[in-house]
């Protein structure tokens, strides 16, 4: 006897893949900060209802990644300079507890799936930086969920998908090969067992990472501001 299609598992598994879609679509910074996300649009581009792509949003917004402003809409989240600081800082804390744990307890095919995922990362070196954005930050998700600690590796995973949308925001460039020799780095560190060393690592690979996005703001220099006043000057 057939069983009867699941009307609420079909539901889950297209908002899943909706989410999981529009999710990429931010941290491959193929959608920009600001940008607006209807309904209706989104619906239309995935083939699904709007109900669907709704469900999808509220998730996207308790990630962070997206912003419901009232009469308005959804849109892609744009993070203060005083939010992605904070941000930094929680993952500094959540990833010296991963490298500890790891040290620890790293599972058996860990290695393995690690160096796997560095030479997907080498394949994309110098090639596409939204692509290697997203896979720098899969390794430190990837991580956190050899842990075996489930709460853990949510809540890392968070904190770098924010991390992904603050680079969008104010990086000004991303050295995917220095991204590369640092996973390794830390990788080789942690199987040597060597948690001081992978942790100086791990901290300044992820000081490296905050670094490029500027999250100090720089004051205007005397030239900037005078040039937007000269222009009137000129007109």
């Amino acid at each position: 006897m057939n069983k009867m299609p699941d009307p609420m598992s079909e539901k889950t598994t297209l908002t899943d893949a909706v989410h999981n879609l529009l999710r990429r679509a931010i941290i491959e910074q193929a959608l920009k900060p600001g940008m607006r996300l209807p309904e209706d649009t989104v619906g239309d581009q995935f083939g699904v209802s709007r109900t669907i792509v709704r469900h999808a949003l509220v998730r996207l917004e308790n990630e962070g990644l997206v912003v419901t402003r009232r009469n308005r809409g959804a849109f892609v989240a744009e993070p203060s300079l005083e939010e992605a600081k904070h941000v930094f800082e929680v993952r500094r804390c959540l990833e010296t507890e991963v490298i500890r744990l790891l040290v620890e307890r790293m599972p058996s095919d860990g290695y393995d799936r690690l160096a796997a995922h560095v030479r997907s990362e080498q394949t994309v070196q110098g090639k596409d930086g939204p692509v290697s954005i997203r896979l720098a930050g899969e390794f430190h998700v990837l991580l956190a969920e050899l842990t075996g600690n489930h709460v853990l590796a949510r809540y890392v995973s968070e904190v770098v998908l924010r991390c992904s949308l603050i680079m969008a925001m104010y990086a000004k460039s991303h050295s995917s090969d220095c991204a590369v020799d640092e996973h390794s780095q830390i990788i080789a560190a942690i199987r040597d067992g060597d948690t001081g060393r992978a942790t100086r690592i791990m901290e300044h690979h992820l000081g490296a990472v905050a670094g490029r996005a500027e999250l100090e703001k720089k004051p205007d220099s005397v030239q900037s501001i005078l040039s937007r006043y000269g222009k009137e000057l000129a007109s």
